[in-house]
């Protein structure tokens, strides 16, 4: 029973956001931001196409213009976990905007990736311990994480899977009034009922790992793999 009703509120979310299969398939109404990542070497900021403005800077160390035959985009190279220096220039940041916040809305935040590697902070917005909470999608164990922690308290869900397998993958982490959820490749993965309250921080998205962290005390848990795209939206 309590299956049946994950499926349905998977179903709700796909009645409030498109299924974003693709970033030009999600629904302009709800669409925040749209980083298609087709930018190529010698660029340094990550164009959004929602037409919205919420353009990243790229770090030096981002591997741009990577095809792979099917599709153009971007790499992240493996850095040694929890070692000495920090590596800011593996990161691409995402001005704070309320756009990228939850607030109080249905929201949702949809990738497509493909890695071997089993670890890494793969897109977040916030840390563990900030005010106004935070968001992130992650990758521990090659098994994806979605996390929001909010005004009323914080749900996180690990697939039951992993997907380190090499191939691309689409993962979509969503948080709705009825509860929090996670869909890979189209099917619900992973799902928790409550409500997680007020997201709302001052931080920058960072995609490719954390942005405060010292890699002694605080891991900055970097992301190995390729990124295709990033799409968020919320209503």
């Amino acid at each position: 029973m309590a299956y049946r009703r994950m499926l349905a509120a998977s179903t709700l979310l796909t009645c409030l956001f498109s299924s974003a299969a693709t970033p030009a398939e999600a629904d302009s109404a709800s669409t925040m931001a749209v980083w298609p990542m087709n930018e190529t070497a010698g660029q340094t900021w990550m164009v959004d196409a929602s037409g919205r403005g919420h353009h990243g800077r790229i770090g030096a160390e981002v591997g741009l213009g990577q095809y792979d035959g099917t599709t153009l985009g971007y790499r992240f190279e493996r850095l040694e976990p929890d070692t000495p220096p920090t590596r800011p220039g593996h990161l691409i940041s995402v001005p704070d905007h309320p756009d990228l916040d939850p607030g109080e809305r249905d929201f949702a935040v949809t990738l497509r990736l493909k890695t071997t590697n089993k670890f890494g902070n793969i897109i977040q917005k916030g840390q563990a311990t900030v005010p106004g909470g935070s968001w992130k999608l992650q990758i521990p164990n090659g098994r994806p994480t979605c996390t929001y922690r909010g005004s009323k308290g914080t749900i996180e869900l690990i697939s039951p899977y992993r997907i380190n397998d090499g191939a691309w993958h689409v993962v979509r982490c969503s948080r709705l009034r009825s509860g929090v959820f996670l869909a890979i490749d189209g099917r619900l993965a992973a799902g928790r009922y409550g409500w997680t309250g007020t997201i709302d921080n001052t931080w920058a998205v960072s995609i490719g790992g954390k942005s405060d962290c010292d890699q002694v005390k605080v891991g900055c848990d970097y992301y190995a793999g390729e990124l295709d795209w990033v799409t968020v939206q919320g209503a």
